[in-house]
């Protein structure tokens, strides 16, 4: 039988457009059985998206997305099942806000001498408390005028290898992947076509990787049976989503709009070692 889940997306946590509640009403008006919002380095949505799918249908799936860096590669690693109430967690993931906050400092110093002054609590004010990125210095930078869009500020300024460009100070995967599995979660990595390297995900197998995110917007069809084959062939778990931000955000597919397997969501759920999923 299979179950209508999403299992990538995210919320105005991080960097989506939608708050935790608004995932949960769009899930249940998708006929979703499962979701999973997995923020960027923070478990803060967990909680409010509980409370709103309470008395439905609908399982909401305790999960993170840590931002990791092998080398030069960005590397994404997905956790499910974890406990998010972990001190260790918790505790890794305040140290890694305190550091986007650190490089939203250095950013906005780049744009000053740039002569595109952004005020830091215009940027704060996006980001409304929660996890602050770029997305909300270039909706600054768009309020101030000094861009038209969102797109003008990342291929101007913000965008790798622009001038106010600052690379982010994240964990190596093996790291991220460590700290998961002691959260009693579920390694995966999260679109694994986007980093292109084969060598890489052995190693991360070797240092407890457990899945590999084979369906994703990204993936065209062959791409993600090449994902699906290679998991197969390293014993690991296969999982997917739509790595949804929210409307009008350019996304190929909407919430719940990738197609699964029907053995990927229990086989997900059978992984996860710790109670948190109950």
């Amino acid at each position: 039988m299979t179950v209508k889940v999403e299992l990538h997306c995210h919320s105005t946590a991080s960097d989506g457009t939608l708050s935790p509640e608004e995932l949960v009403e769009l899930a249940l008006h998708e006929g979703l059985e499962a979701l999973a919002i997995t923020d960027h380095d923070t478990v803060a949505a967990y909680d409010p998206a509980r409370r709103a799918a309470a008395g439905y249908r609908l399982e909401v799936v305790p999960a993170v997305e840590i931002n990791c860096e092998e080398g030069q590669l960005d590397v994404h690693v997905l956790g499910y099942g974890i406990d998010p109430n972990s001190p260790l967690l918790l505790h890794t993931l305040a140290s890694l806000q305190q550091s986007r906050v650190r490089r939203m400092g250095e950013i906005l110093i780049r744009l000053r001498d740039l002569g595109v002054p952004v005020r830091e609590e215009r940027v704060l004010a996006f980001a409304a408390g929660q996890s602050v990125g770029r997305p909300h210095v270039a909706r600054a930078m768009v309020e101030a005028g000094h861009v038209a869009d969102l797109a003008a500020a990342f291929d101007f300024f913000l965008g790798q290898g622009k001038p106010a460009f600052v690379p982010r100070r994240n964990l190596r995967p093996s790291q991220a992947i460590q700290l998961l599995r002691e959260a009693g979660g579920v390694a995966i990595l999260a679109h694994p076509g986007l980093i292109g390297d084969e060598g890489l995900i052995r190693n991360l197998v070797a240092a407890g990787l457990q899945g590999l995110e084979a369906f994703h917007p990204a993936h065209p069809p062959l791409l993600c049976q090449h994902y699906q084959e290679l998991a197969d062939s390293l014993g690991l778990l296969v999982t997917g989503g739509s790595d949804y931000h929210g409307p009008k955000q350019g996304h190929r597919v909407e919430l719940g709009g990738v197609c699964l397997p029907p053995e990927t969501y229990p086989r997900l759920r059978q992984a996860a070692r710790n109670g948190a999923w109950e």
